[in-house]
């Protein structure tokens, strides 16, 4: 699902850092423990920072260790389309927004319970909006 009112790439490069666009439209990664969210514990909802959809809640942040936000599940299982990606030699689940295509991070299963996932994200793809 594509969305109509999703921003033109030059409105993107425009309103978007160097990081944030290289994440989202080039499915990059900032490194570990560099994003401004990988130990935020403040309430709120975590967007997409390409089209504003809500993604994440923060009550289901938690510290995974990794330098990255890590949730155990998005708001919305079909606000986040989860993609098979091998690049850089192995095999692994992208997570991406459905809304517009941004590249969020990639999910893992060593996550806690109730899900067992780690939707490990970029800092740079989220928008954290307070309670």
């Amino acid at each position: 699902m594509t969305d109509t009112n999703v921003p033109t790439d030059a409105e993107l490069r425009e309103r978007l850092t160097d990081l944030q666009y290289e994440v989202t439209q080039r499915a990059g990664t900032e490194r570990a423990f560099s994003g401004a969210y990988h130990d935020t514990k403040d309430p709120g909802v975590y967007h997409c920072i390409v089209c504003d959809t809500a993604l994440f809640s923060s009550d289901t942040k938690y510290d995974s260790g990794s330098g990255w936000p890590s949730f155990y599940e998005a708001i919305d299982p079909e606000l986040v389309t989860l993609k098979q990606d091998r690049s850089h030699g192995m095999v692994r689940t992208e997570a991406v927004c459905a809304t517009c295509g941004a590249h969020l991070g990639h999910v893992f299963p060593d996550g806690p319970q109730p899900t067992g996932d780690r939707f490990c994200m970029n800092s740079a793809s989220l928008d954290l909006q307070p309670e």
